[in-house]
């Protein structure tokens, strides 16, 4: 999981830190509503168990790193590079823990991007004991989503996904996970908040829960009282390193867009506009005669980009991107990202106090280099 002070897993505060619970299913998804009962979540838990997941990851080897007192006795100098590991400079490799979760009986697993980058070995474990070597099929930092694959000479337990467009603050929800190593871990609580953006990328827009969330659970489920998953638990904020009952989850609906999408060949085709852009400011919202400063603002336009080709200028103020209205700069930059390359998108500018509509042939964004 991340945290949101540190970019590492390993540290505390406000970076997105490697923490969330997963949760696993039968052979079949639930079916029925699991309504909470007196007793509480007893028959739920016990249906999604068995799919989620507790991820070890072995990631590059790095430089120890370990310099020990120039005075040091040669003897106990020895004694201690023996005890070292990386002794003599040679590289370490290092170890990282996650969860997920199944989602078909072949074996198909989601996780966090975060868990699994840079891995040069992935171990799945299940519930029961059974440990598998997994593959990476794809993964996508901009969401913080990835797909895994194992083999196995039976079905596999897993669960379903849910809707998250239907979801209310206050809903109860459920995650289930490996926070610290300790698995099979879970917690509940209910939907804080929706719609969060904590700056961590375009596709900001997660559910806020205050079920307890800890380093470990990255990439684990958070479910409904129906037992489906609706949502992948990512980062929280933690001044101390621990759960201070703020945590966020992906939302189900764009992490299903973006596993059928690597689970066909491992890549995410995502459009490219080519504007760099800012918020509007309050004044320049009370000169055109907005309540509120709203749309995106284009402070420069790439040369041979897409929008330079339609005819977008610096100074425009775009106002809807294929009829949905652009309030926050993040509303265009995830219907850009999520727009197929090559397919034609109606832009709605102001220009010096005019609207105009053009159609821009939008193209792919090339991935960034590791």
């Amino acid at each position: 999981m991340k945290s949101f002070l540190n970019k590492s897993p390993h540290a505390a505060a406000l970076a997105l830190s490697a923490a969330l619970v997963s949760t696993s299913a039968l052979t079949l998804a639930p079916s029925a509503a699991f309504a909470v009962p007196p007793g509480g979540y007893a028959d739920l838990v016990e249906a999604v168990s068995p799919a989620v997941v507790f991820i070890e990851v072995t990631t590059k080897a790095q430089d120890a790193n370990v310099t020990l007192p120039q005075n040091m006795p040669d003897a106990l100098r020895k004694q201690f590079e023996e005890m070292l590991p990386g002794r003599d400079g040679a590289p370490m490799p290092r170890q990282g823990l996650g969860s997920g979760f199944i989602i078909s009986n072949d074996g198909q697993i989601v996780t966090n991007h975060h868990v699994v980058e840079g891995a040069e070995e992935v171990t799945v474990k299940l519930a029961d004991g059974r440990s598998f070597v997994a593959i990476v099929v794809g993964s996508d930092p901009m969401t913080d989503i990835a797909v895994l694959k194992i083999e196995a000479d039976v079905d596999l337990p897993f669960v379903k996904f849910g809707t998250s467009e239907t979801l209310r603050v206050g809903d109860e929800v459920v995650a289930v996970g490996n926070p610290f190593g300790l698995g099979g871990t879970v917690t509940s609580g209910i939907i804080s908040a929706l719609s969060r953006d904590i700056h961590a990328g375009p596709f900001d827009d997660f559910i806020q829960t205050d079920a307890a969330i800890n380093r470990g659970n990255s990439g684990g489920p958070l479910f409904n009282n129906n037992g489906d998953v609706i949502g992948v638990n990512t980062a929280i904020i933690s001044p101390g390193g621990g759960s201070v009952g703020i945590g966020f989850a992906v939302p189900s609906d764009l992490v299903q867009m973006v596993v059928a999408d690597l689970a066909d060949d491992g890549l995410i085709a995502r459009g490219w506009l080519g504007v760099n852009i800012r918020p509007m400011t309050e004044e320049v919202a009370n000169v055109l005669g907005y309540d509120t400063p709203k749309g995106a603002v284009i402070e420069a336009v790439a040369e041979d980009s897409p929008a330079a080709t339609a005819g977008l200028k610096k100074g425009d103020i775009i106002l809807s991107f294929n009829d949905a209205e652009i309030t926050e700069l993040r509303d265009l930059t995830r219907a850009v990202a999520t727009t197929k390359p090559d397919a034609t998108a109606k832009i709605v500018v102001l220009r010096k106090g005019t609207e105009q509509t053009l159609d821009v042939i939008i193209g792919a964004l090339k991935p960034k280099a590791a």
